[in-house]
C-alpha cells in the first residue's frame, strides 16, 4: 500500500535510503524534505519516492527502493504514484537525475515514459570515490499518462 509520509517515518526512509545507495540522505534532511510545504512522500513497505512540485514542474528527489523489495513492481508503482500527485499538483513536467550506468533504473523510467533530456557531469561520487554522471530524464504530465 502506498500512503503519504509524515516526519515519523524518517528514521525508516533513511534506512531504506541506505540500502539504496553509496551516499545516502540523512534522517534529518529527508525528515526537513517531507516537511517542507512543496514537499511529497509516498511509501511502500520496500521503498519510497520524494517529489516536489514547483511553478508547474516536479522533480522526483530521490526514489528509494530496498533490494530485497526490487522487481516487484514497488518502485514502478511509486512512480506512477509520484506522476499522479505531480500532475495534482498542476505540474506539466516531471524530472529526475539518474545515474547514468544505473541500468536497472534507466529502463525502469524509459518503461513509465521518461525522456532524457540532458547530462550532469560527474553529478554523483560511487562509494569509492569515482565520479559517475547523471541523465536528466523528463516525463511530460497528462492525465492519460499522470
Amino acid at each position: 500500500m502506498i500512503r503519504s509520509a509524515t516526519i515519523d517515518d524518517a528514521p525508516d526512509l533513511a534506512r531504506l535510503h541506505a540500502e539504496a545507495f553509496d551516499a545516502p540522505w540523512s534522517e534529518a534532511y529527508l525528515g526537513g524534505q517531507i516537511g517542507a510545504a512543496a514537499a511529497f512522500a509516498l511509501r511502500d513497505d520496500g521503498g519510497f519516492v520524494l517529489v516536489r512540485a514547483l511553478a508547474g514542474d516536479a522533480e522526483i528527489l530521490t526514489l528509494a527502493v530496498s533490494p530485497a523489495a526490487r522487481r516487484r513492481g514497488v518502485g514502478r508503482a511509486l512512480v506512477k504514484a509520484a506522476a499522479a500527485r505531480a500532475h495534482e499538483t498542476g505540474a506539466e513536467n516531471l524530472f529526475l537525475e539518474v545515474a547514468a550506468d544505473n541500468a536497472a533504473a534507466l529502463a525502469l523510467y524509459a518503461d513509465c515514459g521518461f525522456e532524457p533530456v540532458g547530462r550532469r557531469n560527474g553529478y554523483y561520487r560511487r562509494g569509492d570515490g569515482r565520479p559517475m554522471d547523471a541523465l536528466v530524464l523528463r516525463k511530460t504530465l497528462s492525465p492519460a499518462n499522470a
